[in-house]
């Protein structure tokens, strides 16, 4: 009875093992793409003040960007950042987009006054090390946070 017993549980577990429900994402990270005004200032700060590294980007051209709804027809040059090396780390997609209508950039002072993404939180080892970095330095005049596009990137200052 107790060898019933001990295969019928093996059985049990094997079939609760097949049964769960797997998860349809191949990873557990996300690529973010990020439209700027400024590509070049948007670079240098991400890649010398946060410490980015830049991937070999890619293009979306052709008819394929407004058939599958992307822009009014502009082409995409896209620059991928990365925080890390891994295969898994996740990804800045930069941009700017020279459509036939014009990028606006929207005045938000406060996370809810617009939809969509506010901020990104970035972690690292030492925050005095990205605060005393050469690059930061002229945004430190400015109080408590920098504004670039649509993100703020706080600096808490102590």
């Amino acid at each position: 009875m107790k060898i019933i017993s001990f295969k019928l549980f093996c059985f049990l577990i094997l079939i609760a093992q097949l049964c769960a429900k797997e998860s349809n994402f191949s990873t557990q990270t996300i690529d973010l793409g990020l439209v700027v005004s400024d590509i070049d200032k948007s670079l240098k700060f991400y890649k010398d003040v946060i410490g980015f590294q830049e991937l070999d980007g890619f293009k979306v051209s052709g008819k394929f960007p407004k058939l599958v709804g992307l822009t009014d027809g502009a082409e995409l040059n896209i620059h991928v950042l990365t925080l890390g090396d891994e295969e898994s780390a996740t990804k800045l997609k930069l941009m700017q987009v020279s459509g036939k209508k014009k990028s606006r950039i929207i005045k938000q002072p406060y996370i809810h006054t617009v939809t969509g993404f506010s901020y990104l939180t970035i972690f690292v080892e030492n925050v005095d090390k990205v605060l005393r970095s050469q690059a930061m330095k002229p945004m430190l005049k400015v109080p408590k946070y920098y504004q670039m596009d649509y993100l703020r990137i706080f600096a808490f200052l102590c």
